[in-house]
Order: structure tokens, then C-alpha cells, then sequence
């Protein structure tokens, strides 16, 4: 017999499937079933919206339903954690061909579900549409529960520039699922499913972070960001950057290249970059740089070792 598949299944079956056991936390009033979600945020709201298309950010051959659901979700949440703020829900529109089987869409939600559970985040609602691909948005909400948000614009000369969670493997991965392998494991796992520092956005902001972001794009593209938001010059050490024996050994097998070019360049791990003073750095979190002042007449930057970075800047371009 023929596996069913979204025409089979309809709309409104669809969602019935997606929602069914669904468990809403306190904050959360009225939950999926009605027009709007209704919450009760503690504090300010804040909100971010993460798109996902197949063959753009992720590909069926390299990715399972289950992936795409968690890493939808861990990309739209990680800017949550930028802020300062916790993690309360998320609502997810999911597009797809109206012959996708029922069970791509029903593993897809399995995983929503799955790191939903484990940023402490509730599906609170979400849309399904026919589309010629599969495309996936995700529009995250937190609750800064009393704190002042931690924007871009906060970082200060003599600061000193920090992460937390994995730099450059997912990068790593790309590369080699780009060429047709499929290992080193550690590296095509994280680019299926980032590895988010949850709860690590708050423990930051508590510490009293000037500045945070989420590593999308790579620590040069992303604390550009941060540098020009700021008004300053960001150096980054070299040496304090670990490099991954699965980084190495691409790099090594594709031609040789720095490995170092996955960590600086290489975006989808989703750890945070902060900026602190230097005492006030938390446990658990790396030094890889700090932050100067910059030349009036000349544009904010960030160097490596005191240079421009020789390879590409990093930072993924749509358009």
C-alpha cells in the first residue's frame, strides 16, 4: 500500500497529528487550536523569526525530517538566548508539497518537539501550506523576566571577547557532505543539528555581559556586527581557539586548507559571543579576544592576531 502523504492527510489532519498531547507551560493561557496563542510573560517579550528552505539551508539528502525540526527550532531560539532572555515558545510554519509523506512531516514535528524540550520552550502555535519545496519558519518568544536586554551595542574598549558552545564544525560538515562524504560523524551531525548553549544567554546576561550574539554566520561576520554596533575594534587570539581533530583532518583531506577557516568563518553552530569585563566572564565560557578602541577615521573591524583575517570574511549572503 502507497504511503500516505500531505494530500492524503489534509490540513486540518495535519495539524491535528502535530498537536495532539501538546503540554503548554504556566505563561501560556490559550495554546495551539484557536486563532492566537495567548501568554503571560513575566517580564518583556522578546521575539525573533528564523526561515529554513530545502536546498538552501538544508538538504533532504544530507538531512532527515527530524533534523530540519530541530534545527529550525535551535536557530530561532539561539537569538533568544542572545538576548538575555528565556526561551517560552515558538510557532512554526511549515510549507510542503502536497505529495510529502505524512511521515517526513509527522518526524519533522517529532524533532520541533525534541528541542523545544530541550530549550525549555513550548510549540505554542504555527500555520501549514502547500509550497514547491519544503520551507520551514520559526518565530521564537522570550521572556527577559526583569532583565535589561543584551543588544550588540554594549561592548566596551578593554572588554574582553568570550563563547560558549562549538565553533566551526558545522562549517566542517558542510564541507564534506558538499563533496560527497559523509564523516568525520562529529562534523556532519553538527551540521544537521546545532548544539545550542541553552540557559547560557541568561547566565551571561546575569554576569553582567556588555554585549551578546548568536554565531550564525562565524565570529568575523557576526562580531563585525557587534564591533560596528558598538563603535569598536575587535582583535581575536588565535591561539585560544581550539581546533577539533575532525576540523583538522577535513581540512587536511580537501585540499589542505586552515582549519581555522571553519571556526572563524563557518556559521550554523549557533554558540554565543559576549563581550565582558574581564572579571566577570562566566565559568564555562572561552577568552578568544578582546575589544579596542578604533581609529576615528577608520571603519569598526575585527582582526586576527592584530591583522586582517587572509581568507574570506565569512558570513552567509542571500541576495
Amino acid at each position: 500500500m502507497a504511503a500516505r502523504t500531505l494530500a492524503d492527510e489534509g490540513e486540518f489532519g495535519l495539524i491535528a497529528a502535530v498537536t495532539d498531547g501538546l503540554t503548554m507551560p504556566d505563561a501560556v493561557t490559550v495554546g495551539p487550536g484557536d486563532d492566537c496563542a495567548v501568554f503571560a510573560p513575566a517580564g518583556q517579550v522578546v521575539v525573533s523569526t528564523d526561515a529554513m528552505y530545502e536546498d538552501v539551508h538544508f538538504k533532504k539528502a544530507w538531512s532527515g525530517p527530524h533534523d530540519v525540526g530541530r534545527k529550525a527550532v535551535g536557530s530561532a531560539v539561539a537569538d533568544v538566548e542572545a538576548m538575555g532572555a528565556v526561551p517560552l515558545g515558538v510557532v512554526v510554519a511549515l510549507s510542503a508539497p502536497a505529495d510529502t509523506p505524512t511521515d517526513w512531516a509527522l518526524e519533522f514535528t517529532r524533532g520541533v518537539r525534541e528541542e523545544c524540550e530541550l530549550a525549555g520552550a513550548a510549540l505554542i502555535g504555527g500555520d501549514t501550506t502547500r509550497g514547491p519545496v519544503i520551507g520551514v519558519v520559526v518565530t521564537a518568544f522570550g521572556d527577559l523576566q526583569g532583565r535589561t536586554p543584551v543588544l550588540r551595542s554594549g561592548a566596551r574598549a578593554g572588554d574582553v571577547v568570550a563563547y560558549t558552545g562549538r565553533l566551526g564544525m558545522a562549517a566542517a560538515g558542510l564541507a564534506v557532505l558538499g563533496r560527497g562524504f559523509r564523516s568525520p560523524g562529529a562534523v556532519v551531525r553538527a551540521h544537521r543539528v546545532p548544539e545550542v548553549p541553552y540557559g547560557q544567554g541568561r547566565v551571561a546576561a546575569d554576569a553582567g555581559a556588555t554585549a551578546l550574539i548568536d554565531c550564525s554566520d562565524g565570529p568575523l561576520a557576526d562580531l563585525g556586527h557587534v564591533a560596528r554596533a558598538s563603535g569598536v575594534a575587535i582583535d581575536l587570539d588565535s591561539a585560544t581557539l581550539d581546533v577539533d581533530e575532525a576540523q583538522k583532518t577535513v581540512a587536511a583531506a580537501i585540499g589542505g586548507g586552515d582549519p581555522l577557516d571553519y571556526i572563524l568563518t563557518g556559521g550554523d553552530d549557533h554558540a554565543l559571543l559576549g563581550t565582558f569585563a574581564a572579571a566577570d566572564v562566566p565559568d564555562g565560557w572561552t577568552v578568544i579576544g578582546r575589544v579596542l578602541e578604533h581609529e576615528a577615521e577608520a571603519e569598526a573591524s575585527v582582526t586576527v592576531d592584530g591583522q586582517p583575517w587572509s581568507g574570506d570574511a565569512g558570513g552567509w549572503r542571500h541576495f
